[in-house]
């Protein structure tokens, strides 16, 4: 059964970091495009950041380019999402999701076939 599990969210003070994981189970992210997507309530899940399966080629928000990074880890199954220079803006729960039929980037989460529980990132002025 494939999984997806995000950890490493918390509470930073506006300008720190922190680096999201997730981690997969039951099947091989090396193989997928993977994706970081974050909502607050009464929005709609947005896109952060996306990594292909076909050549790793990346794909990020203009509200987090420059200061987040999406990467792999094929050894731990694991993409990670490193966030610095965290803003009053940032806060949500991040999620990952994995779709299994792109070859490129996908940017929208409706096409997505397997999401984690999410993890909450929470930034304090």
């Amino acid at each position: 059964q494939a999984q997806l599990a995000e950890s490493g969210g918390g509470l930073v003070q506006s300008g720190g970091s922190l680096r999201l994981s997730c981690r997969g189970s039951g099947f091989t992210l090396e193989y997928n495009t993977i994706g970081w997507f974050r909502q607050t309530p009464g929005k709609e899940r947005e896109v952060v950041a996306c990594i292909s399966s076909s050549d790793s080629s990346t794909y990020y928000a203009d509200s987090v380019k420059g200061r987040f990074t999406i990467s792999r880890d094929n050894a731990k199954n694991t993409v990670y999402l490193q966030m610095n220079s965290l803003k009053p803006e940032d806060p949500a729960v991040y999620y990952c999701g994995a779709d299994i039929e792109a070859m490129g980037l996908s940017k929208v989460s409706s096409e997505y076939h397997y999401w984690g529980q999410g993890t909450q990132v929470t930034v304090s002025s």
